[in-house]
Formats: C-alpha cells, sequence, structure tokens
C-alpha cells in the first residue's frame, strides 16, 4: 500500500472529502483520488459501460424525437429483420 505524503494529505483535507485531481508529470495522464468508501459506493451503482443493445438504442431514439416534438419518425427506422 502507497502512504499518503504530506503534500497530498493536506490536498485530500483541503477539498473537503471531493475527489482529488492528479497529474503523471511525466504522461500526463490524470486520476482521481478518492476515500475508499466513494469508491465503494460507486462500485455498487453498477455501472453498466458495456455496449447499447440495438433495442436500447432504438428506446433512446424514439425518447428523443418525441421529447423534441418530432412526429412521423417511423419512416426513418430500419425495416424489420
Amino acid at each position: 500500500m502507497i502512504e499518503l505524503n504530506d503534500e497530498l494529505h493536506k490536498a485530500m483535507i483541503a477539498s473537503g472529502g471531493q475527489p482529488l485531481r492528479l497529474v503523471d508529470p511525466m504522461t500526463q495522464q490524470a486520476f482521481m483520488l478518492v476515500r475508499e468508501d466513494q469508491f465503494k459506493r460507486l462500485n455498487e451503482l453498477a455501472y453498466d459501460a458495456g455496449p447499447w443493445t440495438e433495442e436500447e438504442m432504438d428506446l433512446l431514439a424514439a425518447e428523443d424525437a418525441d421529447s423534441l416534438g418530432w412526429e412521423g419518425m417511423e419512416a426513418y427506422q430500419d425495416p424489420p429483420a
């Protein structure tokens, strides 16, 4: 386990419990440092970053069309397979 140095400890306290953004000076790659309880809570949400199914994409497209007031978009739908 890596322990926080004084600079990171002070930055975490100053962040007020919010995630802390860190940058690797060699690669310029950004990282977020979060408390363990916050990380566990995020994992419990079971965020699904997998690809969407055709059905899910069609439902979202229909919702967007409805919310924008577009009617008659059925003509642009893919024909049934």
